[in-house]
């Protein structure tokens, strides 16, 4: 990196790091605290929302490696590393299990590098790129060297594709990565909404833009269609709570507190 200062973003939020504040973590800056405290203000709900966000990520890795086979995957906007991360969660099912992570955090790489050194099981890479060149991703040499293109990958899409503000182009850079993935892959993703508040919703969104973040929030309907073409899991797209939870007593959620659908499909 060039210039540590610059490099960090430190005079804008980013979403890696307001996760990680929200969470408990401490790999944050001011901004990202203070948009993280004004969302927090006008939906308090926030941190219910996020941790609901981490289980099912934890539920999608366990059921793609343990139910479905997949032994390698595709991590795109992992985040600050929050124990258990990803691998730590297939690894336990298939030691084996190769992952590749990406991210467009310095500070999410500096972790992501030392996470990987600390890896002792699988083979575990990380890409430092953004989800909106793809094709960074997929022609890197961690990519290529990692994961094998002609078995099936587990590509996780986990609170990131809100990062893109216009529908066409998170749906067509998400369907250039499924295009190239071998069939009988499958695509875990959450995807926001403001379909069960949106009125505070709006309000969160407003306090991520004023501190340079982008957030947006799609319809039931336009969350469906990052599924296209795939075969869905039961019980299909739904709010990230209810897709097959390890606690019932996690339905008694308020659905109001939880913007994010989920969804889990299988490549033809």
């Amino acid at each position: 990196m060039s210039d540590g200062v610059q490099d960090l973003r430190t005079d804008v939020a980013h979403g890696a790091r307001i996760y990680d504040y929200i969470l408990g973590g401490k790999d944050n800056y001011a901004v990202d605290r203070a948009a993280a405290e004004a969302s927090q203000q006008v939906w308090p709900a926030l941190p219910v929302h996020m941790r609901a966000n981490r289980e099912f990520m934890h539920r999608a890795g366990r059921f793609l490696a343990t139910e479905c086979g997949v032994e390698q995957f595709l991590d795109i906007g992992t985040g600050i590393p929050t124990r258990p991360n990803l691998h730590e969660v297939v690894h336990e099912v298939t030691p084996e299990a190769s992952v590749v992570y990406t991210d467009n955090d310095p500070i999410v790489l500096a972790h992501a590098r030392a996470l990987m050194s600390r890896s002792g099981q699988g083979s575990t890479a990380y890409v430092d790129a953004d989800l909106r060149d793809p094709d960074t991703i997929l022609d890197s040499r961690e990519f290529r060297d990692t994961l094998d293109p002609s078995r099936p990958i587990g590509l996780m899409l986990i609170a990131v594709v809100h990062f893109i503000e216009e529908d066409d182009e998170a749906l067509d850079v998400v369907r250039r990565i499924v295009d190239v993935l071998p069939s009988g892959s499958y695509v875990a993703a959450t995807i926001a909404t403001d379909d069960y508040a949106p009125e505070l919703l709006a309000e969160v969104r407003r306090a991520y833009r004023e501190h340079g973040e982008t957030l947006k929030f799609r319809t039931y309907a336009t969350a469906q269609r990052f599924f296209s073409g795939l075969d869905l899991v039961d019980p299909g797209v739904v709010q990230m709570h209810k897709w097959r939870p390890d606690d019932p007593a996690s339905l008694e959620v308020p659905e109001a507190d939880i913007a994010m659908y989920a969804g889990i499909a299988r490549k033809p």
